[in-house]
């Protein structure tokens, strides 16, 4: 069995609770962002030509376009950009979270750290935690939610790892 589906399984209360919400029209708001609670994005498979294509557009290192720079480089094979990985990231906490949250955007990204190459046929994994989640001292229609993100690989292994905060709307 797959590391992610054995994942999958071992968190089954979390990933049926995010289920029901991406079938939930309800917008989640600040109150909903309770310290430890998971969200889950994926899977999402990527490919040899996935990382060429992205290489080749937005970061044309030669270990991110060639199988044979890929063994010569310090990663021992092709593997994908570390922003192409931070934008497969975003868009699973987009899909998990942002699109059903009444957030007001996000001022960046405290800390963000490639931990494991990416490679062909990888399938990857986001587990997003509420690390924190405050009030806003000077505005109270909002609070600020602090993420951990996770992004791991079939194999368990974090591939990447960010912590952002994002403002929130409170509920009515």
């Amino acid at each position: 069995m797959p590391l992610w589906l054995s994942f999958l399984l071992r968190e089954r209360g979390a990933v049926l609770q995010a289920f029901h919400n991406c079938m939930s029209n309800d917008l989640l708001h600040f109150e909903d962002f309770t310290p430890g609670r998971k969200f889950f994005g994926g899977p999402c498979r990527i490919t040899k030509d996935d990382i060429i294509a992205f290489a080749r557009e937005f970061d044309p290192q030669p270990h991110h376009l060639d199988e044979e720079a890929g063994k010569r480089s310090m990663l021992g094979s092709l593997s994908a950009s570390g922003w192409h990985v931070s934008a497969i990231a975003m868009r699973l906490f987009a899909e998990s979270v942002i699109l059903r949250t009444a957030n007001n955007g996000g001022p960046g990204v405290e800390d963000g750290r490639w931990m494991k190459p990416v490679r062909p046929d990888d399938v990857l994994m986001l587990e997003t935690e509420v690390a924190a989640a405050r009030p806003s001292a000077s505005r109270p229609e909002i609070g600020l939610v602090k993420f951990v993100w996770r992004l791991f690989n079939q194999k368990g292994q974090v591939a990447e790892f960010v912590v952002t905060t994002m403002p929130t709307r409170r509920g009515a």
